[in-house]
């Protein structure tokens, strides 16, 4: 069997949920935000890098590396660029403002998989008013292409409560490595989560954000203009990005990229020197050596600013 019929058969999740919609006053949007606490010993940090045209390099030795937690330096005790399962979730914008944009958005879900490691964990949420899962790993990729080809883009957009369900749903899945896909074409008119909130949120939640924005050239609303900046913020914060376009025939090969990133990072592992449990921000920092002392790089990192630590 091949990589990619492997993946259309069918990936089980051990602790997986079953699909279902979430109701407009369910408990995992009405509860406040709270901060959800890695309770490990070792930190494990995904960390992609890319040169001066945005590539992934994929070359470089454990000794590049140096990891700064709360500055203090740290010793890397685990280093690896193998291609390991990731627990993976689509966030797809269905607002009315999609119409035009849906048939394309679905071809994009459908390279992001395709670009996937067959033993990937994965689900899709969509949302408009508000957020519903509508896949998870119990399904075949060809059940989700089946679903998604019967949803009708309408209503308002609810972006940062699919980001909330999103990280509620990583933090059961299978993996420890967890990623997020956004695919949206502007800000947010209809979550009761603030911006503020979600923001937190998601520095605390150990799931690195990707996002795709797809923004008209002239921004017709307040959130419109916003959704750039809001996504940028969301996804900084995680160590992934957010890729802008105004070309959304571009979006299924933007797709297929970011899903061929997330299989070109290092992951980089180390116990904290300082382990002190008492639920307080750690703040992470990761840095490429030079090649020496004179020697300009135009190569960039992009990791995760930090994590919560365990309480008492």
């Amino acid at each position: 069997m091949t990589r990619c019929s492997a993946l259309f058969a069918l990936l089980i999740c051990a602790c997986a949920l079953p699909a279902q919609t979430t109701p407009p006053h369910d408990t995992a949007l009405s509860a406040r935000v709270k901060p959800m606490v890695m309770n490990v010993d070792l930190v494990l940090v995904p960390v992609t890098v890319t040169d001066a045209k945005d590539h992934p390099v994929l070359d470089l030795p454990r000794d590049r590396f140096e990891l700064y937690e709360s500055e203090a330096p740290q010793q890397i005790q685990y280093f690896s660029q193998e291609d390991t399962p990731i627990s993976l979730g689509v966030i797809l914008d269905l607002s009315k403002s999609m119409s035009n944009k849906i048939d394309i958005a679905r071809e994009a879900v459908r390279q992001f998989f395709l670009a996937a490691n067959p033993e990937d964990d994965y689900f899709v949420i969509t949302f408009n008013n508000e957020p519903h899962l509508v896949a998870d790993t119990t399904q075949s990729i060809g059940s989700v292409e089946a679903a998604l080809a019967q949803s009708v883009p309408s209503g308002r957009t609810a972006l940062l409560d699919a980001i909330y369900l999103g990280i509620q749903k990583a933090h059961r899945a299978k993996y420890k490595r967890r990623a997020l896909l956004v695919i949206s074409d502007g800000g947010d008119n209809a979550s009761r989560y603030s911006a503020r909130e979600i923001r937190n949120l998601v520095q605390e939640a150990d799931v690195q954000i990707y996002a795709v924005g797809l923004f008209d050239s002239i921004f017709h609303t307040t959130e419109e203009w916003s959704g750039k900046r809001l996504l940028t913020q969301v996804t900084s914060a995680t160590g992934g990005r957010t890729a802008t376009l105004r070309n959304v025939a571009e979006l299924p090969q933007l797709a297929e990229r970011i899903g061929k990133e997330l299989r070109s990072q290092y992951v980089l592992g180390y116990r904290p020197a300082s382990p002190a449990r008492d639920g307080a921000w750690r703040k992470i920092k990761v840095l490429l050596k030079p090649l020496s002392s004179t020697a300009s790089s135009d190569l960039r990192v992009h990791a995760k600013r930090g994590y919560l630590a365990p309480g008492e």
